[in-house]
């Protein structure tokens, strides 16, 4: 008896000891990753600190990009930024959303696992390839098909006005469109796979239709994973760099249109980087990438705070 007693307070023991040292390695982790993301903050802001105290808050605010006279304006490149994503999230979440929906809930298994392959495979493609695509097959596809269709019906309106170059802000955006779409399909499949088979059944017993299920049992319960599937593929358009680069046009001008040509922060950077000299150009290009670094952090807590809100009143039901 005695023995058995001293054995199993040694397992007990033994498992304390291991929570522990899990519970301290997990959060031995979590602040390694926050010191690097710290670190890299510091380090693009004491490498770019010239460009901020030249000209201060103005270099977020300023339109001008002009090596000559020495005058660096950030606006531009994050306005292209922003609208770039801005345009691939609009297009890719419903699409993205739906077809996880499809592939969990209403295709049949020889049809969802092959196809779920294929979205997955789309993300394997290196980002250059895509660019290449973008700009031999699908600017001039839709130079002459969906946005002369746009100029010609909505043109009146300011924003959708204007010549269709191929080239331009709506290009990028249909190129980050595609890049984002696996990472939205695929969360959104997990998720919606993981809602437990007794939401789905006990919707079925009370009467529900298929679609019933799936609108009051299966996306509410998902929707907080679903929105972060979306935020994530945000994230990702934000500071994609060579696909963009090579469509968007890279002129250093607010796009006044829809189809104007324009920059990303990440495609300026690129674009401009290797050929800075050393001072305030290149001072200014690291400012850029601290400016794009604080848009995804600030995106990431505004997707979390929406996460909490959303899930809240689920979790509560």
């Amino acid at each position: 008896m005695t023995h058995l007693t001293l054995t199993a307070r040694s397992n007990r023991g033994a498992g304390r000891f291991a929570d522990r040292l899990f519970r301290g390695s997990s959060r031995l982790a979590a602040s390694v990753l926050v010191a690097l993301l710290i670190l890299i903050a510091v380090l693009l802001y004491l490498n770019s600190r010239l460009t901020w105290q030249t000209f201060g808050l103005a270099f977020i605010t300023g339109d001008t990009w002009d090596p000559v006279a020495g005058i660096y304006g950030a606006f531009p490149f994050i306005v292209g930024t922003v609208l770039a994503a801005g345009i691939a999230v609009i297009i890719a979440a419903p699409i993205g959303i739906f077809t996880a929906i499809y592939l969990s809930e209403l295709a049949p298994g020889r049809l969802a696992r092959p196809l779920t392959f294929m979205i997955e495979l789309l993300a394997a493609i290196p980002s250059v390839v895509i660019g290449l695509w973008g700009v031999f097959i699908l600017a001039p596809f839709l130079r002459g098909t969906v946005e002369a269709w746009i100029v010609s019906v909505f043109g009146w309106i300011p924003f959708l006005g204007g010549p269709a170059y191929g080239i331009g802000l709506f290009s990028a955006g249909i190129i980050l469109t595609i890049m984002i779409l696996p990472t939205i399909v695929t969360i959104s499949r997990e998720v919606i796979g993981a809602v437990p088979t007794s939401q789905r059944e006990a919707m079925v017993a009370l009467g529900a239709t298929r679609w019933e299920v799936i609108r009051r049992a299966v996306v509410p319960f998902a929707r907080s994973g679903i929105i972060g599937a979306v935020i994530l593929g945000l994230g990702r358009a934000l500071g994609e760099t060579m696909a963009v680069t090579m469509v968007i046009g890279n002129k250093d001008a607010i796009p006044s249109t829809l189809f104007d040509q324009t920059q990303t922060i990440a495609s300026k950077i690129a674009t401009s980087f290797s050929e800075a000299q050393v001072g305030i150009q290149t001072s200014s290009l690291i400012a850029l990438g601290l400016v794009l670094l604080v848009m995804t952090v600030i995106m990431n807590v505004i997707a979390r705070l929406l996460v909490w809100r959303v899930a809240g009143p689920v979790a509560g039901e």
